[in-house]
């Protein structure tokens, strides 16, 4: 038997204002779109925004449906449209702020698991990293720099 070890290295920023101006931009645009999602079920609103390589923002977030499969998260959503509208655009960095209209969330909220594999995808694709930022209505953000520090072992097309 052998170990391995895995290692990520994040970076964490303690409020939004010590964010590079550009980003800052990039999360109140994930704010704004987070307080229109539709989430009548959870109560548990998503918004991110995502800069293309070309300059373009694009904007989700998350649409629930009493059919819970049937929703979508907002980094699934805005990715996906990207993807069918600037399918030969890198996504270079996504930003993600988090709140639940229940209780304060002040913890930085990573994407679940669906939404990795989806922007684990994107990745291959394009082979570029990209910078993903995530937060909660307030506090901490952490920066991973690659979709790879919070989804090691990644299951890609290489496996098919």
């Amino acid at each position: 038997m052998k170990e391995i070890e895995i290692k990520s290295v994040l970076q964490v920023y303690d409020a939004v204002d010590e964010l590079s101006e550009d980003i800052q931009k990039l999360m109140k645009q994930a704010v704004k779109i987070r307080d229109k999602a539709y989430a009548p079920y959870s109560s548990f609103l998503v918004g991110t925004a995502l800069l293309l390589e070309n300059g373009e923002v694009i904007l989700g977030n998350n649409q629930e449906n009493a059919c819970y499969p049937s929703g979508l998260c907002a980094e699934r959503t805005a990715i996906y449209y990207a993807g069918a509208n600037y399918p030969e655009v890198s996504i270079t960095v996504m930003v993600i702020s988090a709140k639940s209209l229940k209780y304060e969330l002040n913890t930085p909220t990573p994407p679940c698991g669906a939404c990795r594999q989806a922007i684990a995808e994107y990745e291959v694709k394009q082979n570029k990293p990209i910078a993903i930022y995530f937060m909660g209505e307030t506090g901490k953000i952490i920066k991973s720099s690659s979709l790879s520090n919070i989804l090691p072992l990644l299951f890609d097309n290489s496996y098919l």
